[in-house]
């Protein structure tokens, strides 16, 4: 393959990867009859925390590890990556987003079974705000993209030791999630959303409920806001 297709693939084995572990934490927390039922939301954050730290090892072998097309639209408009790839980096984003829900229902599929409560099933795939506010939504998901790629911004204006600056970006997600997860369950990805909300849509889930499409447009509109918000703040203390 050629220097752009390896990294493209990349960006479709890593979000693969991301959604797996990601959505496998929240499998683990909400389904029934899991061994982690109810262990709470320092747990989920934790897990996709360790989920982004592993995905983005695994898609930097080759490629930048955006696995998120906010932070490759924000890339683009920075000037450190390729125009030309920023409609194909968010194909591979998406694609692996789907097949990386698809293997979280096939990894948990007795438990979905055994799993009535339909906030629970969506929950695994997608996320949802705690209050039902639309404009208020889209502020939180915008501010915790914003902290997102100003602070992978930031972590490529330092040094580190080799493959070091990964555990960074764990720890950015970590953060995220315990500080302003809670309203929307901190999408900051609009592939991580979308993806596994069409999986979700397909899949042949007895309880699964609505996809809730009608919430669907903020976790793919906010984040590229809140991204394009920190290259410019990025742009202006350089």
């Amino acid at each position: 393959m050629s220097g752009d297709m390896v990294q493209i693939f990349s960006e479709f084995i890593g979000t693969l990867i991301l959604i797996l572990l990601g959505g496998g934490v929240c499998a683990a927390v909400n389904l029934n009859k899991s061994k982690a039922q109810n262990s709470g939301w320092i747990v989920i954050a934790f897990g996709w925390a360790l989920a982004v730290t592993i995905a983005v090892y695994i898609a930097g072998m080759n490629g930048p590890a955006h696995l998120n097309p906010a932070v490759t639209i924000a890339m683009a408009v920075d000037g450190s990556f390729k125009m030309s790839l920023v409609l194909p980096f968010i194909i591979a984003q998406l694609l692996g987003a789907i097949v990386g829900a698809v293997l979280v229902w096939l990894a948990y599929l007795p438990h979905f079974d055994a799993t009535t409560d339909k906030g629970a099933i969506l929950g695994t795939f997608a996320t949802g705000s705690a209050i039902r506010n639309y404009p208020a939504n889209f502020i939180t998901e915008v501010i915790g993209t914003f902290v997102l790629v100003l602070g992978l911004l930031a972590f490529g204006a330092n040094k580190f030791a080799d493959g070091t600056n990964v555990f960074a970006v764990g720890g950015l997600i970590l953060a995220i999630g315990l500080s302003l997860g809670g309203p929307t369950g901190y999408a900051i990805n609009p592939a991580r959303d979308l993806g596994p909300r069409i999986a979700h849509f397909f899949l042949p889930m007895k309880n699964k409920g609505d996809s809730d499409w009608a919430y669907s447009w903020i976790p793919i509109i906010a984040p590229i806001v809140g991204g394009l918000l920190a290259v410019g703040l990025f742009h202006f203390m350089k």
